[in-house]
């Protein structure tokens, strides 16, 4: 995802494009979902495709209009890339947003335990540990954006 930061009218608003095909680019703007039509595309090669389910489409009119400026310096690695503790990784079965975490570090956890809510396609799907023990990391929090087979926390 790149990210840019933008000031209209003395709001500030982070704006992540997520995805552009063709003419329709998928961002985000503070967050928020939007659908947005290209007036011609753009160079696909600065913004690669990322495979991601599509959001909503929500109608963007009436939304501020976004001059270009340059892109703010990348907060952290993707979640995939983070290290885990000792122990079996629990992996995202498809790419979504952490809604939850329902466990903490240090955690007992058995087979079939809820440890993380992963939104995806408007679904929300109930991650459970695949093996009973104790949680040894959590790489991920609520509110972040995992792509298919990222680590989410490890059971050791």
């Amino acid at each position: 995802m790149i990210k840019y930061q933008y000031k209209v009218k003395g709001v500030d608003y982070v704006v992540e494009i997520v995805e552009v095909v063709g003419k329709i680019a998928q961002v985000n703007v503070n967050g928020i979902p939007f659908e947005v039509e290209l007036q011609k595309p753009i160079n696909t090669a600065k913004h690669p495709s990322m495979a991601r389910p599509r959001s909503k489409s929500v109608s963007p009119s009436g939304a501020p209009t976004f001059a270009p400026a340059a892109p703010v310096a990348p907060a952290a690695k993707q979640a995939s890339a983070a290290p885990a503790g000792a122990g079996t990784a629990l992996k995202a079965p498809l790419p979504g947003t952490i809604t939850d975490v329902k466990v903490t570090v240090g955690q007992q956890v058995n087979v079939g335990d809820t440890v993380v809510i992963l939104e995806a396609m408007k679904m929300q799907n109930i991650i459970e540990a695949e093996r009973a023990g104790t949680v040894t990391s959590i790489v991920v929090k609520q509110g972040d954006t995992v792509m298919e087979g990222a680590v989410l926390l490890t059971i050791g």
